[in-house]
């Protein structure tokens, strides 16, 4: 009851009354631009994990484990009553906000997104609502309140990180498997408004104007899209200005982070540890990302990543229109880790003299560069910033498919000094000096008389390069443009075929495909070669049974490659690829086998999801590879199938951490969707 009370009187304190609530799911689009115009604007942020998992760093009972960090305490299966002890020794004696802020600034970054509590439940604030927190140790101050003055004092947003996950709280569910307290099914909700409570606290405006709540650990399978709804509306309620990534829901597509299809909460998505080989136009992303191999502090983790490797990744996110939250893990005694301090150092000095590429720019008008990377800017001028990784060596830098000749080009980093341009054939030339002026990203600078026109390679869009029968193959260009095309691999001229939006391929072809304006040639050569193939016939009208059979054994695997050795412990039968047939746990095998049903000749795709390893063999053609140890990743293949039933086998192991294994398909007249339990018979 006494807890009930607090929450109620935290989130009463946080939320007097005021007009009527925000409703995200009808803000005009002009609202929601200037809503997240700062966070668009930064491109930069550190990303803070500290908390008590900082103290073993990685290792328990003599024992290291790679990569743990704050994930710790699942990875060694720590009991809550061996953990918490460790509350009574944090006492970071150097933490010093002020540094920690002088450091990012330094860095050239605008916001940091800090942990205020992760998965183990720890807070880093003085909650009301539970002795579990900072307050509650030797060290007693508020660290956050320490931050929110020192990110005021020096212009810099401060934002939080809340897990959703708690492995301490006692109305947490589901368990650990090595857990041993008692659990209350009814419990959860009351932990929903534990949760609240807290969200309540750090939007009090104690904590300063608060930029981003940026929610974590919604994958297990107590939390709900409406739970995530039920959060989103409440912290938006509290400020309605507030930034929330798409974590508070259960929309997200693994480690690739961006929300699938559907009524999905959350304003960007986040990708982590991983940068979209494309962008995503008219979505907000960022990406999160180590300078090493772990997210909080572990002594034995020093594979850092250089600082022309940082550096490039800042510039290739932002020419992709992505924000990079770079992550630091203090150590127990509260200091960045000096290596870390040392690359920030040099990301700032290549931003003192390049940001102006970097911050509100837009992204890149290129579909490929072969020497680096590209950023826009609109705001009152027309300027492209050339980011150029690998230097010409003939000194000519060569912008395909440019139609416009510049007004000015020159180096950012010497203003008034000109570079010569030429119209070529493919595009706009430039002649760059003999040696790089920086070697690990040199910016040239190149302003329009207006919004740059650039044709790029034209799409030669097909449901496969492998086709049964027929294939369709479509392109698209600007007004005025004309596509040329060979399918004998040769180069198209202006007397080659005119492509008129499709053509059908009956036989082997490669295309070649290119744009031409008023007689000439502009941008490169698109080529694809497509293959006619025969589907594997359909064996037999599949198995008698619905569902498929599987088999479980526990056990520690690192590939799902060949079989599992030994006898399975356990075998039964699911309905669809799901793993929740069978009771999740950590170190096991599960084999799924029986028969896919397909409805026509034709060449399907399939996409197998798995947290970690997972492989797909459709007769004796393995179709899809996803082994090895790793988070919820997708592996695609292709192959062609006739009519009927096809022997599946799906393998999978489970290490730790997050399990999960799904399996989509796609073909003609099959939107991508998850293979429906009526395919599979056994």
């Amino acid at each position: 009851m006494l807890t009930s009370l607090l929450v109620a009187a935290a989130i009463s304190a946080a939320n007097p009354p005021s007009p009527p609530p925000f409703d995200i799911t009808t803000e005009a689009p002009a609202a929601r631009d200037a809503r997240m115009a700062w966070w668009r604007d930064a491109r930069f942020g550190m990303f803070i994990h500290w908390g008590l998992y900082a103290i073993p760093a990685g290792e328990w009972n003599g024992k290291e484990y790679p990569g743990a960090g704050e994930w710790l305490m699942n990875h060694a299966k720590i009991r809550p009553a061996d953990y918490t002890p460790l509350r009574d020794r944090f006492d970071p004696v150097e933490f010093d906000a002020k540094r920690w802020v002088a450091i990012a600034k330094a860095a050239g970054m605008r916001y940091i997104v800090i942990t205020s509590k992760h998965h183990d439940g720890f807070c880093l604030w003085d909650s009301r609502l539970t002795e579990w927190d900072v307050a509650s140790t030797p060290f007693r101050r508020d660290i956050l309140k320490e931050l929110a003055v020192a990110c005021r004092d020096a212009g810099i947003r401060l934002c939080f990180y809340h897990s959703i996950m708690d492995w301490t709280h006692p109305d947490y569910l589901p368990r650990r498997p090595w857990d041993d307290r008692p659990a209350d099914p009814s419990s959860f909700p009351r932990y929903k408004e534990y949760m609240k409570g807290q969200l309540a606290e750090l939007l009090s405006g104690e904590y300063g104007d608060v930029g981003i709540l940026w929610f974590d650990g919604e994958w297990e399978n107590t939390w709900s899209h409406e739970d995530g709804a039920e959060i989103d509306d409440f912290v938006r309620s509290l400020k309605p200005d507030l930034i929330v990534n798409n974590r508070v829901d259960v929309g997200r597509e693994g480690m690739q982070g961006m929300t699938r299809g559907g009524k999905y909460r959350g304003d960007y998505g986040t990708p982590e540890q991983e940068i979209p080989a494309t962008g995503f136009p008219g979505v907000d992303w960022e990406t999160c990302m180590t300078m090493n191999g772990s997210w909080g502090f572990h002594r034995k983790d020093v594979n850092w990543k250089g600082d022309e490797t940082l550096v490039r990744m800042l510039v290739d996110i932002a020419s992709k229109g992505g924000n990079f939250l770079l992550n630091v893990g203090p150590d127990e005694l509260g200091r960045i880790p000096e290596a870390s301090v040392e690359r920030l150092a040099a990301m700032g000095r290549w931003l003192e003299v390049n940001g102006e590429a970097i911050y509100g720019t837009g992204p890149s008008v290129f579909p490929k560069l072969d020497w680096g990377r590209c950023t826009t800017r609109s705001d009152g001028v027309h300027r492209l910033y050339l980011i150029v990784f690998d230097w010409p060596q003939d000194g000519k830098l060569l912008l395909p498919g440019l139609l416009d000749q510049p007004t000015s080009v020159g180096l950012l980093a010497s203003p008034g000094r000109s570079l010569a341009v030429r119209t070529v054939g493919a595009g706009v030339e430039i002649e760059v000096p003999a040696v790089a002026p920086d070697p690990v990203a040199t910016v040239i600078t190149v302003d329009l008389a207006g919004p740059p026109r650039v044709i790029g390679e034209p799409p030669l869009d097909a449901a496969s390069s492998m086709f049964v029968g027929t294939v369709d193959v479509r392109t698209s260009a600007p007004d005025g443009v004309i596509v040329r095309w060979t399918n004998d691999g040769s180069e198209p001229t202006a007397t080659s075929a005119i492509f008129d939006r499709s053509i059908t391929l009956t036989g082997p072809a490669t295309v070649k495909a290119r744009c031409f304006l008023d007689g000439r040639p502009v941008g490169a050569t698109a080529s694809r070669t497509f293959t006619r193939v025969s589907p594997r016939p359909g064996d037999r009208a599949g198995g008698p049974r619905p569902g498929l059979a599987f088999k479980r054994w526990q056990g520690t695997f690192d590939s799902a490659a060949k079989p599992f050795p030994g006898q399975p412990t356990q075998v039964g039968e699911v309905p669809s690829v799901r793993i929740a047939g069978p009771a999740r746990s950590d170190h096991f095998g599960l084999e799924l086998a029986g028969w896919i049903t397909v409805p026509a000749d034709a060449v399907y795709r399939f996409s197998l999801g798995s947290d970690d390893g997972s492989v797909l063999r459709i007769g004796d053609t393995t179709v899809v590879e996803n082994d090895g140890p790793h988070s919820m990743r997708y592996a695609g293949g292709e192959i062609a199938l006739g009519r009927g039933a096809h022997p599946i086998l799906i393998r999978y192991f489970e290490l730790d951490g997050g399990d999960d294994l799904d399996l989509r398909w796609s073909g003609p007249g099959l939107e991508e969707a998850a293979v429906p339990a009526s395919a599979f018979t056994h």
